[in-house]
Parts: C-alpha cells; sequence; structure tokens
C-alpha cells in the first residue's frame, strides 16, 4: 500500500491518532536526508528504492530475525518485512542459546544479517542492491499489522515474547517525539550509543527518527572518543541518544565533549547529580524517558527540574491494588508496569525502584537500588551490584555483591557499607572482578551474576 498523505499534527503540537494507515516514514522529499552512513547522507528516494529491492529478495517465510549490526542495513530490513508482512524478531541477545531457542519457538523463521549464520537460515545483505522498477510513493500499512515481537531480557525465566503491531509503534514515537520537541528539532541527527535490536534504540533511533524526519546516524558510536568523533563530523542540531552507563563515562572524560541540542537517557534511573553533569558536558537539555519492553515508552521528566515523570499523550495510567497500568492508543493492550509507582495527579507520577527489586532479609526490607546507590557512592568503587543469591526458602541467604574497585581494600568496602546501610545487608562474600557484565544497553544478566558469585566463592 502506498500513501504520500502528510501526517497532521495538532495546535497544541500533540499528535493526532486518527489514521488507520501508517506510512514508513513522514519525509515528503525526495532530497531530505533519512540516515548517514560513513558520513554519506542517504536520501528519502534512495531508501525507498533499497526497501523496495531488498523487499523483493526476501524469502517467503513469516518471521525475519533481523541481526544486522549496520542500523542503515537494520532499517532497509525492517521497513522491506513490513512490505512483505513479516514480523520482525528482535530478541534481547544474539547468543547462540538465545538463537536456538527462537528458533525452536519459531521454525518459519530466517536471518537477515551482515553475514552467514549456521544457526538460522540466513539472507546476507546484499552489498548492491539492484534497483530496478520505480517507487512511487512511501510505503504505508494498517495500524493493526503484525510489526515485531520483542523479548523480556530473560534475567529470570525464559524470555517473554511481546508483539505489537505497526500502529502502536508509530502511535508511541509519534508521543515521544511531540514531547521531546521535535517539531523543533528539524534535520536533527540522532547519534545514539543504543542497539537497535533493543525496544528502546528501535523506538528512539529508528522510529523517532522515522516518523519525525530525523536524520538516524547508521553508525553506533560505545567509546568516549567515538562519540566525540561521530559528534564532531555532524552538523548540528544533534541529539545523543544513550544510557546512565555511557553518561557516567562521557562527562568524565578530559576535555569535554560537543554540544549537542538534546541528550535522551533511558533503561535505568538516572542520578540527579550525573543529569545536571550531563547537561553542563553537553550544554543541552537531558530528558529521561521511562518505559519498559511490554509498554513501550509511557513518560519523560527533565531530571535537573523535577522529580516527576509526565506520561506521553496516547499513554493512559490507571493505578489499583496490583500497581499501575498502562494503556491507550500508544500502548499494545493494557500492561502492569513492574516498578513501585506513587501517583501524584493525573499522568504523573514519582517512581521508586523495581517491585521484583525489594529485598527482605530477616524481616527487615529495602530495595536492590538503594543499596547499589551506597556501594557505588564509595570512593575508588568504579562500578558494583547487589546480587540476591538463589534459595530454596528453607534457610537464611546473605546478600551477596560483585564490585570493580581495584584501589580500595576488601574490608574498607565492608567498613564503609555498615556506616551506610544496615549490618543485615551486608554482602557475603562481596567478589572483587574486572568489570562487570554489562550487555550494551548497560543492563547486567542475572544468569552471569550468578556465575560470577559462585566463581568467588571458590576461590
Amino acid at each position: 500500500m502506498l500513501s504520500d498523505r502528510p501526517y497532521a499534527v495538532s495546535r497544541t503540537g500533540a499528535p493526532s491518532f486518527a489514521e488507520s494507515v501508517y506510512p514508513l516514514t513522514r519525509l515528503e522529499r525526495d532530497q531530505d536526508v533519512v540516515a548517514v552512513r560513513a558520513q554519506r547522507p542517504i536520501r528519502r528516494e534512495a531508501f525507498l528504492r533499497d526497501v523496495a529491492a531488498l523487499s523483493a529478495r526476501l524469502p517467503d517465510r513469516p518471521y525475519v530475525l533481523n541481526l544486522c549490526s549496520d542500523r542503515y542495513r537494520f532499517m532497509v530490513g525492517f521497513g522491506a518485512a513490513l512490505c512483505r508482512n513479516q514480523v520482525s524478531l528482535l530478541p534481547p541477545s544474539s547468543t547462540p542459546a538465545t538463537l536456538c531457542a527462537l528458533k525452536a519457538d519459531y521454525p518459519d523463521l530466517y536471518a537477515l544479517a551482515d553475514k552467514t549464520s549456521a544457526l538460522a537460515p540466513t539472507l546476507t545483505f546484499p552489498n548492491d542492491l539492484d534497483h530496478a522498477g520505480a517507487v512511487t510513493g512511501v510505503p504505508a500499512f494498517p495500524g493493526t499489522q503484525p510489526a515485531i515481537i520483542l523479548f523480556t531480557s530473560g534475567s529470570t525465566g525464559k524470555p517473554k515474547p511481546v508483539p505489537k503491531s505497526w500502529g502502536v509503534l508509530v502511535r508511541s514515537a509519534l508521543a515521544a517525539g511531540a514531547r521531546l520537541g521535535m517539531p523543533n528539532l528539524e534535520g536533527a541527527t540522532l547519534i545514539g550509543t543504543v542497539p537497535h535490536q533493543h525496544s528502546y534504540g528501535l523506538e528512539s533511533m529508528v522510529l523517532l527518527g522515522l516518523q519525525h524526519g530525523a536524520v538516524v546516524n547508521a553508525g553506533q558510536p560505545f567509546y568516549p572518543a567515538d562519540v566525540r568523533s561521530a559528534l564532531e563530523a555532524t552538523q548540528q542540531p544533534r541529539i545523543l541518544v544513550t544510557t546512565p552507563v555511557h553518561l557516567k563515562a562521557l562527562v568524565a572524560e578530559p576535555g569535554g565533549m560537543p554540544q549537542v541540542d538534546l541528550v535522551l537517557s533511558a533503561t535505568a534511573p538516572l542520578p540527579v547529580l550525573l543529569a545536571a553533569q550531563t547537561e553542563a558536558c553537553f550544554r543541552a537539555p537531558l530528558l529521561e524517558i521511562y518505559g519498559c519492553t511490554e509498554a513501550g515508552q509511557v513518560a519523560s521528566r527533565r531530571t535537573v527540574q523535577e522529580p516527576h515523570w509526565h506520561s506521553f499523550d496516547g499513554v493512559d495510567l490507571r493505578m489499583d491494588a496490583q500497581g499501575m497500568w498502562a494503556s491507550g492508543a500508544a500502548v499494545e493492550g493494557r500492561v502492569l508496569l513492574h516498578d513501585i509507582i506513587e501517583e501524584v495527579s493525573l499522568g504523573r507520577f514519582l517512581l521508586g525502584g523495581r517491585s521484583a527489586d525489594l529485598v527482605d532479609v530477616a524481616g527487615k526490607r529495602t530495595s536492590l537500588a538503594y543499596l547499589n546507590h551506597h556501594l557505588l557512592s564509595i570512593d575508588g568503587v568504579v562500578d558494583g551490584v547487589f546480587v540476591v543469591p538463589e534459595t530454596d526458602g528453607s534457610h537464611f541467604t546473605r546478600m551477596a555483591a560483585l564490585v570493580v574497585a581495584p584501589n580500595v581494600p576488601h574490608d574498607e568496602i565492608l567498613h564503609e557499607l555498615r556506616e551506610r546501610i544496615d549490618a543485615a545487608f551486608l554482602p557475603r562474600p562481596l567478589v572483587f572482578i574486572d568489570s562487570l557484565p554489562r550487555d550494551p544497553l548497560g543492563k547486567l544478566p542475572r544468569e552471569a551474576l550468578l556465575q560470577l558469585i559462585e566463581r568467588g566463592r571458590s576461590t
């Protein structure tokens, strides 16, 4: 289905969700830039031709595992799959175990990747796409068309599939962009340290770019020097899409960072001090986005100015005895949020830790976020995390902790913790390691943490 119908924004700047068919991109002119790859601009016409050419090459299967590490190739593969009415599978990782599990659950899948894989039938992304045939318009798809299946991180148990329709993805991106002020950042380039296969990277890089006419940088800079180079090679306006783990390294970089026009952060709570340091470092406002795989992007706040979160248009929040539920035009179904939320007023709330992070030891309660805060506040501690060990419930189990602190003695860390937290939560063991096994979003897989704890017990 083809459409050149532009998207309308209400007088208030809030998105209108009256459409039943949504275009792949809102860019209207063929010369508008969709992405920048290796410092080469890729314009709308070339992008649409690539999507059409790749779509013609896709095998006739219902599910595609889009493993392209190149962000532009991922975007083309995502659009081509929609054109063929195929659902993109986006797992939390691309480890062999994860891919084998997906293949078992979705035997009809194939992989689209930069290189061949022995774990699934693979279409290697062509280096040169044959652009036979003209592109007469922008592909558009019904809002009800299944688009992706995300998966929970699987930190406990088997990852849970989270299907989402094309309409929900678009409405969420439009609502987020309206809140972030994208109409005032026309022609901005999105530069992200986050992977596009995860919900945050997909929503705040790929979909935000396509639905608001922003330019997507095809690279994924990781180290501070790479981020600086990517920013220096890009004209303003520039938007940095990143995480607290990356921001901590970026603000500590000698010589500072180039100015941007907006910084986005998600995946973990951002301390107010780090938010203030970020705004000073990049000379730009920082906005936190709150969301989850199941509900998508739900709310935002400017951390240095207020503690309250404000829900996006298209997201309805309702509290009951079970907790806070999210629904509305920008949410797939009705989703129970897994965090401790205090409703302040309609659409405004305070955010506590995750419900699963509550810890009860010897009748005393606290949260992992509270314990981690005090561990990380000790001078010389570079990184660290408290872990609740596995237990069968038949005996008392002490907390454990992993710490990266090359110049701080073991006893000194325990002494500092005694001054800050209740003795019931002191970690036994306290395991020193060179680095935590963070994934590209800065999250910590529980199984990897437990393995490090057991290894520490045996040494």
